[in-house]
């Protein structure tokens, strides 16, 4: 066999790429995580409203990687979640659902993360693991097999060899689009306008998401009296609303948010992000696996998202682990395999979900309002129901690896 570089060649130097990195050093694996970029750097103290919905699951995993406890002091506790229908200006409908962590025996649902403490946390964590080399504006420009190992060309004509490539480069992956993989999915012609707001009254941890005609507006809780907007229009629209000034823009914003936290102002940049569901028709490949966007981009109406790529994290690490145990090749098409029935189904149920759930809730039509309210307030009655729905925006559902479990 040619000399080997790493065990895992990792493309993709975001969230998923450090973390998948993190949970393979812990099975014992070397792993090269190539970014196209630079490195960042991010200060601390520089407030720009980019934050991230962690779930419980996802949480128990950071934890189980000691990577959470120099998180948790900068994180907000998601205790509850409300949803409901609404008009600009007219406020919530009386039939909602509402949801909360003490139901399912525990203090908190998820966790509210901003994007200058996390990135930077994942990036120190590799800088002190001796079996991780992150190496920034490194460009793959081609990927093969040989010799029963993967082989990626950079830019600088530099070959680096492994037993395995994962694929954590985003929703246009180039290590998917090399490996011949296609993708199926649909551009929802939204857009999601993203910002985060400073209001009067404290949200005493509380997610609110209101399903207006043109899509849904999530409002999530961040430190002090701060929270995450994400509002969702119509892709027209969000370009008119987007070259507006920072105050016109609250104008509109306003009557949709209503004022059960008092007035707010904008705190950090806008952000814009179009809106599509796209998987990817195989997440594995010869010595290859897809993570995260790389295999699955979905709605972000559930937040599940980040959520989706930990937890493909996580079973892979489980697979690669139970493999070496029995002394397997980590990187071979039956090791492989196992993941891909681990992770394809759970991802494409949950982008067909919430594909449905934007397409049922993002109109105007009056029987579809009045079936969907009484829908809610049926299920927020019911509290063998509401607990189930409880623990699966908590991320703690189904057959769950080792790093998510309790």
């Amino acid at each position: 066999m040619p000399p080997m570089d790493a065990d895992t060649l990792i493309v993709g130097g975001g969230l998923n790429g450090p973390l998948a990195a993190l949970a393979l050093a812990k099975t014992g694996l070397r792993s090269i995580v190539l970014d196209a970029r630079p490195r960042q750097t991010l200060d601390a103290a520089d407030f720009d409203g980019r934050s991230y919905a962690v779930a419980l699951g996802s949480v128990r995993m950071l934890q189980a990687l000691d990577l959470w406890s120099d998180l948790d002091a900068t994180a907000q506790p998601i205790t509850g979640i409300r949803a409901s229908d609404g008009r600009a200006g007219e406020g919530a409908s009386p039939l909602h659902l509402a949801f909360d962590a003490a139901e399912i025996g525990e203090s908190f649902m998820g966790q509210m993360v901003e994007d200058r403490h996390l990135r930077p946390h994942l990036l120190s964590a590799c800088d002190r693991a001796p079996e991780i080399d992150v190496r920034f504006g490194c460009t793959v420009t081609d990927q093969t097999v040989e010799g029963g190992l993967a082989v990626v060309t950079l830019d600088d004509g530099t070959s680096l060899r492994a037993p395995l490539l994962l694929g954590c480069d985003g929703r246009a992956s180039g290590v998917g689009r090399r490996a011949g993989i296609g993708r199926v999915g649909t551009d929802y012609r939204q857009t999601a306008l993203v910002c985060a707001v400073e209001h009067d009254q404290p949200h005493g941890g509380v997610a609110h998401q209101f399903f207006m005609p043109p899509g849904p507006l999530a409002i999530l809780p961040l430190r002090g009296n701060r929270s995450s907007i994400v509002w969702t229009e119509d892709a027209a629209t969000a370009r008119e609303l987007n070259a507006l000034s920072d105050a016109a823009y609250l104008d509109v914003l306003r009557p949709r948010f209503g004022s059960f936290l008092g007035d707010f102002r904008l705190v950090g940049a806008r952000y814009t992000y179009p809106l599509s569901l796209t998987l990817a028709q195989t997440f594995i490949g010869d010595r290859m696996a897809l993570v995260g966007d790389a295999a699955h981009g979905i709605h972000p109406i559930a937040g599940q998202g980040l959520n989706l790529g930990f937890k493909d994290i996580a079973a892979l690490s489980h697979v690669v682990a139970e493999g070496k145990r029995r002394g397997e090749d980590f990187g071979a098409a039956d090791v492989l395999a196992r993941y891909q029935r681990w992770r394809r189904f759970d991802t494409t149920a949950m982008g067909l979900a919430t594909d449905a759930v934007n397409r049922l809730f993002s109109n105007d039509n009056p029987i579809l309002r009045l079936g969907r309210d009484l829908g809610m307030g049926a299920i927020s009655a019911m509290p063998g129901a509401r607990r189930a729905f409880i623990r699966e925006a908590a991320g703690v559902t189904g057959d769950l690896p080792d790093l998510m479990r309790a």
